[in-house]
């Protein structure tokens, strides 16, 4: 209990100086334009479902198997 603790605290203090965007990608918004810095939050969040999706899916398969696999 007492490393998972120690670990959320690690993870919480590296996590509030990393920085959320690249270069370009806040170059782009700095520039002051809210629809392309809306553009570019989208893009983010679009590319960002994918890997979720594609996990839960196996998740969903390897459940399926092993269920099958035990009837």
């Amino acid at each position: 209990m007492r490393k998972k603790f120690l670990l959320y605290l690690l993870f919480i203090g590296f996590s509030s100086k990393a920085s959320a965007q690249c270069a370009m990608c806040k170059a782009v918004v700095e520039g002051g334009n809210e629809t392309i810095a809306e553009g570019v939050n989208n893009g983010i969040t679009y590319l960002m479902v994918f890997p979720y999706i594609l996990v839960g899916v196996l998740f969903y398969f390897i459940y399926r198997h092993k269920k099958k696999a035990n009837s």
